[in-house]
C-alpha cells in the first residue's frame, strides 16, 4: 500500500478524528475501541489506560519485547524520570589526595571536573494498512480471513525485530562507491543505518575526518545505496574504500556506537562515532582512556581473525581496570558457535546461570519469568544475539560478528511511553479508503559509563 508520507503528529491527529463503529469498526461510537483516549498523555500504566486496544495490543508486543533472549530483555528497564541526561565525573581535581608531613602543607583544595550527558526519548513507530475493499474481501470464501489482523501481527513482529536491531547498530563501516550524496555499503549492514541519522566519514586520500553532518534520507536494500545530505566538504567527496560513521542517532543510541572511541581502526582506517552529545576529537572527550571512550575497542587494521579466550580475558581486565565489573557476554549466533567449541574443547564450558533481568530498583529471582538461563565463561554470561553487528574487512569484504562485553549496572532502557497501539480511519485525511495501523514506542538506552564497555571486532565468521 501506498505510503502516505504523514508526520507521527498528523497520524495521531487523523486517529483522534476518525469515528468508530461501522462494519469494520471494534466498538460502536465515536472515539472509542482504536483511539486515544483524551488522558492518553498523562503519564500511566497499562491498568490506567481507558481505551482496551491500545492497552491490549500494545502490551503485546511490550511483553514480547521483555520475553525474547536478545539484549534488550538483558538490560533493566527504568522509568524515564524527570531528567533530559546526567553528569559524567572527567577529573578528581590534581593533587588534593597525597600524604603529608607532621607538619607539612595541606594538598591545595581543587574541584572535580564534570561534563553533562543530553538524553532524549527516542520513538520507534511501524506502520500498516489495508484497504476498505482488501479489508471486505478477505473475510469471504477463499480469503484470508481478517486482513487487517495479519497485517497487525506481522507488524508487531517488525516492531520487535526494529528495536532489537537497533539496538544494536553497528556504527562505522567501509563505503564500495560515494557521490556527493550518498555512499554505498554491503547490503548485510544496512541495518546499522536509518533515516534520519546524521553521517560523518574519513577520507583515506586526504587522512583527514570530514565533518558533514549529512542526514540520511532513503536507503536502498537492495543495491546498499545509502542517500543523504552533502558530503561533500572542502571540495572532497567521500570515495571508495572511505569510512562512514554515525554521527548522530534518529533511533536508539546503540550498544555499538557506546563501546567506541575516536580514531578507532574501522576497515584498516579510521572512525569517530559519537554517542549522546560527546563531540569527538576536536575536544577530545572520546579518545582512548577517557571516560566516554569504551573500556576497549579491539580491531585488527580490518583483517579478520580467529576468536580466542585472551580476547575475551582481555576485555574483562579493561573493565576492571575502569572500576567495572563484566556482567554479560553479547555475540553473534556465529561467535557464539566458535566460543562453545574452544571452551568445549577445553571442558570449561560446563556452568549455566539464570540471568537476572533489573528493573528499576527491582531484580528478577533467578528461575522467574523475565529472567534466562544463559551459559556462562568465567562465571560471566554468553548471550547469542542475532542482530550482533558485523565488521567489514580492508578489502570491504563482511567478516563476522563482533562481541561486547558489558557492566550491566551502568546500562537501562528508559521507557517515556511503552509500546502503544493506535488506529487510523480517517478516509478523508488519508484521501483513500484505507485502514491503517501503527505501533509507538518512546524510549532510549542509555549508558552511564562507557568506559565499562569492551568491544572486540574484526572476527572471522
Amino acid at each position: 500500500m501506498a505510503n502516505t508520507n504523514i508526520s507521527l503528529g498528523e497520524f495521531l491527529s487523523q486517529a483522534q478524528r476518525s469515528m468508530g463503529g461501522g462494519a469494520f469498526g471494534r466498538i460502536s461510537g465515536p472515539l472509542s475501541g482504536y483511539l486515544f483516549g483524551p488522558d492518553f498523555f498523562r503519564k500511566q500504566t497499562y491498568l490506567q489506560v481507558a481505551d482496551t486496544f491500545v492497552a491490549t495490543y500494545g502490551k503485546k508486543v511490550w511483553d514480547s519485547l521483555n520475553n525474547k533472549t536478545v539484549t534488550f530483555n538483558a538490560i533493566k528497564k527504568v522509568d524515564w524520570g524527570p531528567t533530559v541526561g546526567w553528569r559524567n565525573r572527567t577529573s578528581r581535581g590534581g593533587q588534593r589526595s597525597r600524604p603529608v608531613t607532621e607538619v607539612g602543607d595541606l594538598p591545595a583544595i581543587d574541584k572535580s571536573d564534570y561534563f553533562g550527558v543530553f538524553s532524549y526519548p527516542r520513538q520507534v513507530v511501524t506502520t500498516f494498512g489495508v484497504s476498505l475493499k482488501g479489508q471486505a474481501v478477505s473475510a469471504l470464501e477463499g480469503g484470508i480471513g481478517n486482513q487487517f489482523a495479519v497485517e497487525q501481527e506481522a507488524a508487531s513482529r517488525d516492531h520487535i525485530v526494529e528495536i532489537d536491531t537497533e539496538l544494536m547498530a553497528g556504527g562505522a563501516y567501509r563505503v564500495s562507491a560515494g557521490t556527493a550524496t550518498s555512499f554505498t555499503v554491503s547490503t548485510s549492514v544496512l541495518d546499522s543505518f536509518n533515516i534520519g541519522d546524521t553521517v560523518n566519514w574519513y577520507d583515506v586520500s586526504g587522512t583527514a575526518h570530514r565533518a558533514s553532518n549529512a542526514a540520511i534520507s532513503a536507503i536502498d536494500t537492495t543495491t546498499g545505496v545509502v542517500t543523504t545530505g552533502t558530503l561533500t566538504v572542502g571540495g572532497n567527496d567521500i570515495a571508495a574504500g572511505d569510512i562512514i560513521y554515525i554521527a548522530s542517532r534518529n533511533g536508539l543510541t546503540s550498544v555499538p556506537d557506546i563501546g567506541m572511541e575516536d580514531d578507532a581502526t574501522v576497515g584498516g582506517q579510521k572512525a569517530q562515532v559519537s554517542a549522546y552529545n560527546y563531540a569527538t576529537s576536536s575536544s577530545n572527550n572520546r579518545a582512548s582512556g577517557t571516560f566516554s571512550a569504551g573500556a576497549l575497542v579491539s580491531y585488527n587494521s580490518g583483517v579478520g581473525r580467529d576468536l580466542t579466550l585472551p580476547l575475551l580475558d582481555s576485555c574483562f581486565q579493561a573493565i576492571r581496570q575502569k572500576g567495572g565489573e563484566p556482567k554479560l557476554i553479547i555475540c553473534g549466533l556465529d561467535q557464539y558457535d566458535k566460543l562453545n567449541q574452544l571452551l568445549q574443547v577445553q571442558q570449561r564450558f560446563m556452568d549455566v546461570t539464570d540471568y537476572i533481568v533489573g528493573v528499576g530498583d527491582e531484580r528478577t529471582y533467578p528461575g522467574t519469568r523475565g529472567g534466562f538461563q544463559l551459559a556462562t565463561y568465567r562465571g560471566i554470561p554468553i548471550l547469542p544475539d542475532p542482530y550482533a553487528p558485523k565488521s567489514v574487512s580492508a578489502s570491504g569484504t563482511v567478516l563476522g560478528s563482533d562481541i561486547f562485553v558489558l557492566d550491566t549496572d551502568y546500562h537501562e532502557i528508559a521507557v517515556m511511553y511503552p509500546t502503544q497501539y493506535i488506529e487510523n480511519r480517517d478516509y478523508f485525511a488519508a484521501n483513500r479508503l484505507v485502514l491503517r495501523g501503527l505501533f509507538l514506542t518512546m524510549i532510549e538506552h542509555r549508558c552511564l559509563r562507557p568506559d565499562t564497555v569492551a568491544h572486540i571486532a574484526d572476527l572471522n565468521s
